[in-house]
């Protein structure tokens, strides 16, 4: 099968951030197939359209990677029922100025944790709903809302209980089918 070069932004700019454990399991168990790199957000500035003609070097690296990728995939934390700022702000970056959107026909998908039972389930909606206005692509099953325990994942990525290491392969599994079926229909040059 081809291989699809996959982006994947971590919604906290934690260090120690769950959510960037849950990144690096998810590139531990993902098929062969999927080529992962980390795109960070950490040094953008807030998004004002006073930049549209003239990108920072932050800003414009940062379409950049969007651009070089196949697929992209967010892993992110719930802030007050929504997605983080930092990572609202970086897709304003990718998605700005109007018509140079590098999300537009970029297949996608969503993952999170959180120590609350429902995972994530609402800053994952409202960030389909962003996604969607994006033009992008969204892997929308299976959901994926991982209630994260202490020492669930270790801080290389190792997860330590088998059954969510399977959902974890299974949704990478799941990411890369779905990649190859939109870029099947939407190649990315097109």
């Amino acid at each position: 099968m081809t291989t699809h070069k996959v982006g994947y932004l971590i919604g906290s700019l934690a260090k120690g951030s769950i959510n960037r454990k849950l990144a690096k399991a998810l590139v531990r168990v993902a098929p062969p197939e999927l080529e992962m790199s980390e795109i960070s957000f950490k040094d953008l500035p807030l998004y004002s359209y006073d930049y549209d003609a003239d990108y920072p070097p932050a800003g414009r690296a940062f379409k950049a990677a969007i651009a070089a990728v196949d697929a992209v995939l967010f892993v992110t934390p719930e802030y007050n029922r929504s997605i983080p700022g930092g990572l609202k702000n970086a897709i304003d970056w990718a998605s700005r100025p109007y018509g140079t959107n590098s999300f537009t026909r970029k297949p996608s998908a969503v993952i999170g944790t959180s120590p609350g039972a429902i995972g994530t389930a609402v800053a994952q909606q409202n960030l389909r709903s962003v996604l969607s206005f994006c033009n992008s692509p969204q892997m929308n099953a299976p959901e994926a809302y991982i209630q994260f325990t202490p020492g669930l994942i270790t801080d290389d990525g190792e997860v330590t209980n088998e059954a969510t290491a399977e959902f974890l392969r299974k949704f990478m599994q799941d990411f890369h089918l779905f990649i190859a079926r939109v870029r099947s229909v939407l190649p990315k040059d097109a």
